[in-house]
């Protein structure tokens, strides 16, 4: 094993475990929400927040986590992040009732939060800059992988050992990232003291706290006066966030505004989101419409989007490299085109009894798309990104994420349930009605891929990742040392 420490490739193997966990987490848990319900004798709306608890928890947290690991270190937030991951995972599986397990999954988001932000970080700082986009371009793909596998993994658990194993699985995978990364993952200490901009953090949570409740729970309370007042105030604490971000550009912000002078980074921030939103609006209701028209099983169901999550994975890293050599552009291009054929391809093919078969072109499809997109689109985030902004900016970039696919979750619901009742208020059966609804719930996603196709144009292409060095911000370890000098000479 000590020839492998601090060897690039093992440290991002290690990286992408745990992160591999937490976005998986954020979708397995979908299809198991009739089994949660009949195990725990669970309402609907409780069910529910077994989702949401995690996700808002995860959305609230991860600037925050981002400078705790600017001022401890990323490995020791990593480390810290899988342990609380970890053992709130085991909670989850042996939770008695519904009040616990949405406690256990509320602290689950809390400990993805903190290693999120660190794996970015601890990528670019490991890797040359000219093998960085392959590195990060496996990054995205586990990222996109983690997403579409969710359903499948889920629907196979949940058919053979139960519902509570999607959450014990993680118990081991957990317990080998955490092993791995005190053996492998080089120890990077910041040169200098940081500050931590307590006013900022607090401003930058309860902003985001109130956008993201306030989005995820719009449709169950109607999206009364309440809800708005709540999205209203999220809106007011994110402009004041903005003024104090501006007020200390010379003190360590949390958010450097420097960084948005790199267009492709500005770009790629605003693409991140769109794709999250594209993404969620087309899993959830094709999911639905697998078991609830088709009446296919949870496996089943999941097995059905297989096909596009192994395309993607497989075709993840290939992009990366290429993104390196030819530059993003002409990839996301490619892979947003696809993506959004994919996504018409489904709902042409969808029916009242189409068999399941008949959605693997389009699956396939869809895997092309996002194994072109994703890789190219973290590679070119980072590209020319600073080691003293990294933290800052994998802050930044996985708080887009995590806030489309929130807003990709409320919106797409909101317009199942009032397509979905309309429809059956003209007297159509419930799968004429679904059928209707799937139809016009997919043009969210198509229209917010379109938007990201047009913004792409304005990316600037990069053969070749410049050799300017980076900007000072920290005293590597002699493991880290060689972590950046190993590469080179392979």
């Amino acid at each position: 094993m000590r020839k492998w420490r601090s060897n690039p490739w093992a440290v991002l193997v290690t990286l992408s475990l745990g992160f591999f966990m937490t976005l998986l987490d954020l979708t397995i848990v979908n299809i198991a929400i009739p089994d949660m319900i009949s195990g725990l004798g669970a309402t609907l709306d409780e069910a529910l927040w077994t989702v949401s608890g995690y996700a808002l928890a995860l959305s609230v947290s991860l600037i925050t986590a981002s400078r705790l690991g600017d001022l401890h270190g990323p490995r020791t937030l990593f480390a810290a992040g899988l342990t609380v991951f970890t053992l709130a995972s085991i909670a989850c599986g042996l939770a008695p009732g519904a009040a616990a397990l949405i406690a256990a999954r509320a602290v689950q988001g809390v400990g993805a939060a903190l290693l999120v932000p660190q794996t970015m970080t601890l990528i670019v700082s490991v890797f040359p800059a000219h093998r960085r986009g392959a590195a990060l371009g496996i990054w995205g793909m586990v990222a996109g992988a983690a997403t579409l596998a969710g359903p499948t993994l889920g629907g196979v658990l949940v058919s053979t050992v139960g519902w509570r194993w999607i959450f014990l699985v993680n118990v081991p995978l957990g317990i080998a990232a955490l092993a791995l990364t005190f053996t492998l993952v080089p120890d990077i200490r910041p040169a200098r003291t940081h500050r931590f901009d307590l006013t900022g953090v607090l401003l930058a949570t309860a902003a985001l706290f109130c956008l993201a409740f306030g989005l995820q729970e719009g449709q169950r309370y109607h999206w009364g006066a309440g809800i708005w007042g709540l999205i209203a105030a999220g809106l007011a604490l994110a402009g004041a966030f903005l003024l104090h971000q501006r007020a200390t550009q010379d003190r360590e912000p949390l958010v450097p505004f420097a960084l948005f002078k790199d267009r492709n980074f500005t770009v790629m921030t605003v693409l991140v989101g769109l794709i999250s939103i594209a993404m969620l609006g087309l899993v959830l209701p094709f999911n639905l419409y697998l078991q609830s028209v088709l009446h296919l099983s949870a496996m089943k169901a999941g097995l059905v989007l297989a096909p596009s999550s192994l395309v993607s994975m497989a075709l993840g890293p290939y992009a990366g490299r290429l993104a390196d050599r030819i530059g993003g552009k002409p990839l996301l291009l490619t892979g947003l085109t696809l993506y959004a054929c994919g996504i018409v391809a489904i709902a042409l093919t969808a029916g009242p009894a189409t068999p399941w078969q008949a959605f693997l072109p389009a699956t396939l499809l869809t895997g092309l798309g996002i194994g072109c997109t994703l890789a190219p689109m973290t590679a070119e985030t980072m590209r020319h990104i600073p080691p003293h902004h990294a933290g800052a900016a994998s802050g930044i970039n996985n708080t887009i994420r995590q806030t489309g696919s929130v807003i990709g979750a409320a919106t797409v619901s909101a317009l199942l349930q009032n397509r979905l009742t309309a429809e059956l208020a003209t007297g159509k059966t419930y799968a004429a009605a679904f059928l209707t609804t799937l139809h016009t719930t997919t043009a969210l996603p198509i229209a917010v891929v379109t938007i990201g196709i047009l913004i792409c144009l304005l990316l600037r292409n990069h053969t070749k990742t410049p050799t300017t060095a980076p900007a000072p911000s920290t005293t590597p370890t002699a493991n880290t040392r060689n972590a950046s000098q190993g590469p080179a000479g392979h």
